[in-house]
């Protein structure tokens, strides 16, 4: 394990939730959008996360073929994979004096819950904020470690 290694683990961390804080403030500002460019209400979207190798310790034996020398797990951190726009049909509103009406009066709106949103959007936070937790943690620890060989 490289010195840095930790440091990478709680920044991939904080680069996907401020990526999820991004998305989840978007759909709660859209939550009231009748008007898209591609025409149609607002679709809420949704961040999917998956692991990232971060670093590998793999060598390449006689036949140039990976593998790890000294059978530990990789480092690994957590990344953005994509953002997919959520498939809910939107909620149809009677106002037939709204710009955006179809021709039977009723308006598109985006099946967004803001409550829903305001909750992710705090678990989002609460991740965030861990991951820095976990940054100052390293940090902390370096830092003792040196006064030790310091001292």
């Amino acid at each position: 394990m490289g010195f840095f290694d930790g440091y990478n683990v709680a920044t991939s961390g904080m680069s996907a939730q401020r990526e999820r804080i991004n998305i989840v403030s978007s759909n709660i500002a859209n939550s009231q959008t009748t008007h898209s460019k591609d025409g149609g209400s607002y679709k809420k979207q949704n961040v999917v996360f998956e692991e990232v190798l971060l670093e590998t310790n793999n060598k390449l034996n006689k036949n140039n073929k990976a593998y790890n020398d000294d059978n530990s797990l990789s480092l690994k951190g957590v990344g953005v994979r994509e953002i997919l726009e959520a498939k809910d049909e939107p909620i149809l509103k009677y106002e037939p004096t709204h710009p955006d009406a179809n021709k039977d009066g009723y308006v598109a709106y985006p099946n967004i819950n803001p409550v829903i949103e305001m909750v992710d959007l705090i678990e989002a936070m609460r991740s965030y904020e861990a991951n820095v937790s976990a940054f100052k943690t390293q940090k902390d620890l370096d830092t003792k470690t040196l006064d030790i060989i310091k001292s």
